[in-house]
């Protein structure tokens, strides 16, 4: 089932200029915008837009919304048009779609911590929200959006047909071995980092961004060999 060795990179809730340089030095694929007002790393949609203008051509923004009405969703849109949604609330498949449009999405799937992460029917779930780009898998934590928790990602079916981002309390020193064990797993794997490349919530480091990619590429390259 995996035919793609690269697997791509997402560094999330970025709120500064020097960060959003540090991760595009460092040749990640996506960067992530917090919408969610909640959130110690949400940044209003202008100022998403505004840090998102450093990007460089074929680098993707992606803006992280929880429970957002469709009229403020299409305005931030409207700011970030090449934006790539993420649905990290409650959302149905129906909401998702309406908010969306024709814009590509991912859908937030948050897999219970623990053995209760068995009981969590991904396969159900990605045919659910069979529209969405990809599903992102996170640890199911209090409240919305990233905890910084991994779930355990041996309870992951066997084999899900879908593209899959893995998310969850990954680090320079573990997101090696969640490749190794999630990739097999799906049609393709991308990799989702926030706290982990952080000196505090929403203030990213540089050399923790660097080494994060570097693991990925020694992950790809183990993988490949």
């Amino acid at each position: 089932m995996n035919s793609l060795v690269r697997t791509r990179i997402k560094i999330c809730g970025l709120t500064r200029e020097q960060d959003m340089d540090a991760v595009v030095a460092a040749g990640a694929d996506a960067v992530g915008f917090v919408l969610y007002e909640k959130s110690p790393r949400y940044v209003t949609p202008q100022r998403a837009a505004e840090l998102a203008r450093r990007l460089p051509p074929f680098m993707t923004p992606v803006l992280l919304v929880v429970n957002t009405s469709v009229a403020e969703i299409q305005a931030a849109c409207a700011l970030l048009p090449n934006a790539t949604l993420q649905f990290h609330g409650d959302e149905t498949p129906p909401q998702c779609l309406a908010a969306a449009g024709a814009r590509p999405f991912l859908r937030a799937a948050r897999i219970p911590m623990g053995e209760a992460g068995r009981g969590f029917d991904l396969v159900k779930y990605a045919q659910d929200y069979s529209a969405a780009q990809a599903i992102l898998l996170d640890a199911h934590v209090e409240g919305f959006g990233g905890g910084g928790k991994s779930f355990e990602w041996s309870h992951l079916p066997p084999s899900v047909d879908v593209h899959l981002v893995l998310s969850g309390g990954l680090t320079p020193a573990n997101v090696g071995d969640g490749i190794a064990q999630v990739r097999p797993r799906c049609k393709s794997l991308a990799v989702d980092v926030s706290s982990g490349v952080e000196l505090s919530k929403g203030i990213k480091d540089a050399g923790k961004i660097h080494q994060f990619v570097a693991a990925v590429r020694a992950a790809d390259e183990q993988l490949a060999g």
